[in-house]
């Protein structure tokens, strides 16, 4: 795990980790979406990149009962919040979280599993430097049948461009960058591995929703 990198994570969420869901629901659209879009197996696995305060696992496991969930930062300050939130919830026997470098991490080191059979990534890869990198693991764990949902800011093209600059400069504020090349990265990696990709914006431009399939 780069240390520089998880430290400045830290730094990021030492306090914010107190107020993350409360502040961020308004404008992180799409992430109830692409919980309802998961449909894991009974009995599956699922794991996201980027837990954070681990909202969308608990809310994941509420809507899909049969499945196991996983999650995995590089903050160890988010993962303190999402521990405490998942014991409130009462499902610490159904969502294990570790911290990992998202870059390189290995499902048999921290789970005890080969691969997962869905796996999402939810507003991190617009914070992740080598989120290439990420998505490209992430896929080489899926399962057979298995598939990587990803949602996050979109290219913001169809905004004004007074308020795209706005909210881009404001954004920028929070170490978020939009990866306005997101579509070709993921059919690039869906290629590699000999998956199928989809992608596509809503409104604006100002959400972007992936999703890479084994």
């Amino acid at each position: 795990m780069s240390e520089s990198a998880a430290g400045a994570m830290d730094v990021i969420y030492r306090h914010q980790r107190y107020i993350y869901d409360l502040t961020r629901r308004h404008y992180l659209l799409g992430r109830d979406q692409l919980i309802a879009d998961l449909m894991p197996p009974a009995g599956g696995s699922v794991l996201e990149v980027g837990c954070g305060t681990a909202r969308n696992l608990i809310c994941a496991a509420r809507r899909y009962p049969d499945a196991r969930f996983f999650g995995l930062d590089v903050s160890d300050e988010m993962l303190k919040t999402a521990r405490a939130a998942i014991a409130r919830s009462g499902k610490s026997h159904r969502i294990h979280v570790a911290q990992a470098d998202a870059t390189a991490f290995s499902p048999e080191a921290l789970f005890e599993l080969s691969s997962f059979d869905r796996i999402f990534i939810s507003y991190a890869v617009s914070m992740i430097p080598a989120w290439e990198a990420v998505l490209d693991r992430a896929a080489s764990t899926l399962a057979p049948g298995g598939a990587l949902h990803i949602v996050d800011f979109g290219t913001m093209d169809g905004m004004a461009n007074v308020a795209r600059k706005a909210m881009l400069a404001w954004l920028a504020h929070f170490s978020v960058t939009p990866r306005t090349n997101l579509q070709d990265v993921v059919r690039a990696v869906a290629r590699r591995h000999g998956f199928n990709a989809s992608f596509h914006q809503g409104r604006f431009g100002y959400t972007a929703m992936a999703k890479i399939s084994r």
